[in-house]
């Protein structure tokens, strides 16, 4: 618990306090996220403005074994400034020399560090258009960095540091350094990394996934029907072969390692074209620094035939016309409200949070593993079974307090899952 007041002095002695926690932060993100391998490239992407834990995420790389680091770093402020004056044509391609960058990288084996840490109002005002773009090409260009993420071929994790604009969203009012330092605690909080043992509660945590999965795949539901008061009624079908993944992820080679820290999210891949109804949020979307906020889209035969949005319109607008696969889903997840994210009642107004503290769907590409034998088709072939295919992956959170959520089996037997926000086996 925090004092009522905390000055910048109480912030200041408590990031003192702080630094052996945020050291094994980074031991949990470099040895159970990644999992780095002797002699192993890491790669760690991330805002120059948390250098100081970039440089101990590199010490413990190197520590762990890594046989080189290649750190790439972003600025918010900088890119802000390439979108107001560069020709939107421009993002539409991924200059040669980064193609080469990131696809030598993953060819050659390397894990993935990426560190969360943005302004949730960096782009405010920017045309989403632009940033969709980039992020279309450098998804649909950079072919073996991305086939690496999709296939879990090259570990990858993904996991958050404050920033000072970012936490001044979360913990509005006060000086910097104290809302900094406020999130830095929440962050250690929710990645169960704020004990003196990290690592083993991410084992115990990564072993609670288990028996929900279980029951899942016994299951091997048909369809899912969401319902809310808020007016959400959406039909969800399976594909014939799906899988319901959550906690730690395998390599082809066995390796095992943490896609996001935290995660408290069991998913599949739904078949693409059995969507039909309509689906509210029930918390804002940020998407490349433009908020999504109360809004809703119709399915009709797997694709979003209608959408509205009370604020960023313009910016969900841009999220659907990435290609034909963004107005189909590839993930549903579910997460029951009483986990540690949620109990917060911090809105983080980033999707590694918040999406795990709510039931959430995402537009675009699916997941290759959420089909048996995935991993070993294509792109297309998995098209064709069902599995979405797009440039774009965007969360967006459903979980309302009342939502149900029931399963309905190849046979027409109805089994609640989730009554009131809730598993209903816990």
């Amino acid at each position: 618990m925090f004092k009522a007041e905390l000055t910048v002095e109480d912030a200041r002695a408590g990031m003192l306090k702080l630094q052996p926690k945020i050291e094994r932060y980074a031991d949990l993100i470099v040895r159970k996220g990644v999992n780095v391998e002797a002699g192993q490239e890491v790669v760690i992407q991330a805002p120059v403005e948390v250098a100081p834990f970039v440089r101990t995420l590199v010490a413990r790389a190197y520590a762990a074994g890594a046989g080189h680091v290649t750190v790439i770093w972003s600025d918010d402020e900088i890119t802000r400034l390439t979108y107001e004056n560069v020709e939107a044509s421009w993002f539409e391609t991924v200059p040669s020399w980064q193609r080469e960058q990131l696809d030598s990288l993953a060819e050659g084996g390397a894990c993935f560090i990426f560190v969360e840490g943005a302004d949730p109002e960096a782009l405010k005002g920017i045309d989403p258009a632009k940033p969709a773009a980039a992020s279309k090409a450098r998804n649909t260009q950079c072919k073996a960095y991305r086939r690496g993420m999709d296939f879990n071929i090259n570990p990858w994790c993904i996991a958050g540091a404050p920033v000072a604009a970012w936490a001044r969203r979360v913990y509005p009012g006060v000086e910097d350094e104290v809302a900094v330092y406020r999130l830095w605690c929440a962050i250690l909080s929710v990645a169960r990394a704020d004990g003196d043992d990290p690592e083993s509660a991410w084992e115990l945590h990564d072993a609670t996934f288990g028996k929900n999965l279980r029951l899942l795949n016994d299951r091997h539901f048909d369809r899912l029907h969401y319902t809310s008061a808020n007016g959400t009624d959406l039909w969800v079908g399976m594909t014939d072969r799906h899988v319901w993944e959550g906690g730690s992820s395998v390599t082809p080679e066995g390796c095992e390692f943490s896609p996001n820290i935290p995660t408290e999210e069991v998913f599949t891949s739904p078949d693409c074209d059995r969507v039909d109804g309509i689906v509210y949020s029930a918390l804002p979307l940020v998407r490349h620094g433009n908020k999504i906020d109360r809004f809703w889209l119709r399915f009709e035969g797997g694709s979003v035939v209608e959408f509205d949005a009370e604020v960023g319109r313009d910016t969900l607008e841009s999220i659907l016309e990435t290609d034909e696969g963004a107005r189909r889903l590839g993930e549903v997840a579910l997460i029951s409200k009483n986990t540690p994210i949620r109990e917060t009642g911090i809105l983080f107004y980033d999707t590694l949070y918040d999406e795990n503290a709510s039931c959430h769907l995402a537009l675009g590409s699916a997941f290759p593993e959420c089909y048996e034998g995935g991993c070993d088709l294509s792109a297309e072939e998995l098209r064709r079974r069902g599995l979405n295919k797009s440039a774009a992956h965007v969360d967006f959170m459903i979980g309302a307090d009342d939502l149900d959520i029931t399963g309905i089996t190849v046979d027409g037997e109805e089994v609640p899952i989730f009554v009131n926000g809730q598993w209903t086996w816990e």
